[in-house]
């Protein structure tokens, strides 16, 4: 055997151990894996069991790679439930001991109604998409030790609104910003059903409003990793949780994917949802959050 093919070959058996050395890498396995988990206690309507044991879950899974975890809990009548319902926001913070502050948001419930009289929603990848990226996002974050300041806010609440009931949607981030007394984060980023297999994310126009040049970094940086599922123009305006939060000041920015045939219907179940989108998703928000 030539020198040149021994070589070769021992290039070749290296370059996976080589590559494994470098920087850590989002874990979708284990993201899409509490797509799952979090469905598997079926619809997480606020004030059902579901919703309680899943909440729990969320609260021990954050506590595995958060220095803190807390929640904000409060009580409000709701018309589709006879009894007075405790929400609960769950707030998990890592502190890298950097100056700058990095807030994420996302919503954990799933709704209470859908496009089947009598049939609530799943909601995986509405709520339990993003929930799912977020806290795969903190696991990533503390194994590469970073010295980023991140705090990951999951709303209760942002889903059970309806015509004639507009007051009763987003009720979990209308009494995060109420209550907020903290320092205003240097960057803030709502992420909302990001799982969708057919994924293609848009800038949402009140983001753009909010806050024009965190949108931008966050959709050019999507063009510099050759994200083909993010489209650098603005493709709808939505009404989210991100709305109360920029009335306190955050300047936060939304993304959304809209564009989902299974929204709001009983068909919203994790085999729609794909890891190969969380992952996009991951690597776009981690490249803006590490170039700082």
């Amino acid at each position: 055997m030539s020198f040149l093919k021994k070589y070769s070959i021992l290039i070749s058996l290296l370059l996976p151990i080589l590559s494994s050395c470098g920087a850590n890498q989002f874990d979708s396995d284990y993201a899409f894996s509490l797509i799952e988990i979090q469905c598997s206690f079926k619809e997480r309507v606020p004030g059902t069991k579901a919703h309680e044991e899943c909440a729990d879950f969320l609260i021990k899974e954050a506590g595995k790679y958060a220095d803190t975890v807390y929640t904000e809990e409060f009580k409000r009548a709701m018309s589709y439930s006879k009894d007075t319902i405790i929400f609960k926001n769950i707030i998990a913070e890592y502190d890298g001991g950097g100056e700058e502050r990095i807030m994420l948001f996302s919503h954990y419930d799933s709704r209470p109604f859908s496009s089947e009289k009598g049939r609530p929603t799943m909601g995986a990848n509405d709520g339990a998409s993003s929930t799912a990226l977020l806290l795969a996002m903190l696991k990533y974050f503390r194994e590469e030790q970073s010295d980023k300041k991140i705090t990951i806010v999951l709303f209760d609440g942002e889903d059970g609104g309806r015509e004639m009931h507009y007051d009763e949607w987003f009720v979990g981030s209308k009494y995060f910003a109420a209550k907020f007394t903290g320092t205003i984060p240097d960057i803030a980023i709502l992420i909302d059903m990001i799982g969708d297999k057919d994924l293609m994310i848009y800038k949402e126009g009140n983001s753009e409003i909010a806050n024009s040049d965190l949108n931008e970094k966050i959709f050019g940086n999507a063009e510099k990793l050759k994200k083909k599922t993010f489209k650098s123009e603005i493709g709808y305006f939505v009404d989210d949780d991100h709305i109360a939060l920029n009335a306190k000041g955050f300047r936060c920015v939304d993304i959304i994917d809209m564009n989902y045939a299974y929204w709001h219907t009983p068909e919203d179940t994790p085999d729609k949802c794909s890891k190969a989108s969380l992952a996009d998703v991951a690597d776009v928000l981690i490249e803006t959050i590490n170039e700082r």
